[in-house]
């Protein structure tokens, strides 16, 4: 997979095993969408993998691009200032390997569109 492109999405973490899951799960939904992209997930905190470990990892199989994806609904510290500077020092680690942060989920029609389907739900 020489000069694959990637995505990284990157969570908090979290001592529940069914919660670190749900990251799988949105990998999963992602690799479907887009087959042709390595896949991968990373955790800030408190479950395995780190973002170090993961962006080693892919790069290892051959990925040269990678896009971190922080998987937070608002632009906190993790989203703005620690993911971003995790992001950096992996990119410096692996020179020709070209490392982009993403803006963290916010105000997006499709999570807007998500909140309404929940309250739908419950009115049920």
């Amino acid at each position: 997979m020489s000069g694959a492109r990637a995505i990284l999405l990157v969570d908090h973490g979290s001592r529940s095993a069914e919660a670190n899951a749900l990251l799988d799960e949105v990998a999963r939904c992602v690799r479907e969408r887009l087959p042709e992209r390595r896949v991968a997930i990373a955790h800030l905190d408190l479950a395995a993998p780190g973002v170090a470990e993961a962006v080693d990892a892919l790069v290892a199989s051959g990925v040269r691009e990678i896009v971190v994806m922080p998987y937070f609904l608002a632009p906190g510290q993790h989203g703005v200032r620690d993911i971003p500077a995790l992001a950096e020092r992996c990119a410096a680690r692996h020179p020709g390997v070209r490392v982009r942060v993403a803006a963290p989920l916010g105000l997006h029609a499709g999570l807007v569109d998500a909140v309404l389907d929940r309250v739908r739900e419950a009115e049920v």
